[in-house]
């Protein structure tokens, strides 16, 4: 995960950032009890699922929002809500008298890139692109506006000049 940019400081990044780490541990344990013999897989599936859901909807009802109204994401937003729509499909439609484990290790790896591709470029392009009035909208109390410092009238971080 994302340690370097500072992103994370923002409420709902670094409540996301948080999910996504656990979502990647059980992803891992997902695939460790495929790779023996899947006795235990299902029940690994359904901790996934139970972790998956709510994260989306945290993604698409709140920062995806913004970032589309916002428009210079959008296009990236659009492509990690198929990449959800895909990973949910495959995981959520196992059938469990007949599990295709190779179509969800497939799936797995497809959520393992998603997560980097959030945690690496959307994640650090949205503290950049949405102003702090965004930010209040999707971070209870106005938690984004204390990280960020002051903002300006127009509601955008201040810019640094040089004197």
């Amino acid at each position: 995960m994302c340690n370097y940019c500072g992103c994370r400081e923002f409420p709902l990044i670094g409540r996301l950032s948080a999910e996504h780490e656990a979502i990647a541990n059980a992803a891992g344990r997902l695939r460790a009890a495929i790779g023996a013999g899947a006795a235990d897989a299902p029940a690994a599936l359904d901790a996934l699922l139970t972790l998956l859901g709510p994260h989306t909807a945290t993604e698409e009802r709140g920062l995806f929002e913004e970032l589309r109204a916002e428009g210079s994401l959008a296009e990236a937003v659009e492509k990690l809500c198929a990449e959800h729509d895909d990973i949910h499909g495959v995981l959520g439609g196992v059938d469990r008298s007949a599990p295709d484990w190779p179509a969800v290790l497939a799936a797995l790896d497809r959520l393992h890139r998603h997560i980097d591709n959030e945690e690496h470029g959307l994640f650090p392009a949205a503290v950049i692109a949405l102003p702090i009035p965004a930010w209040d909208r999707i971070t209870p109390t106005g938690a984004a506006r204390q990280v960020a410092g002051t903002a300006t009238p127009d509601g955008h971080r201040p810019r640094l000049t040089n004197p």
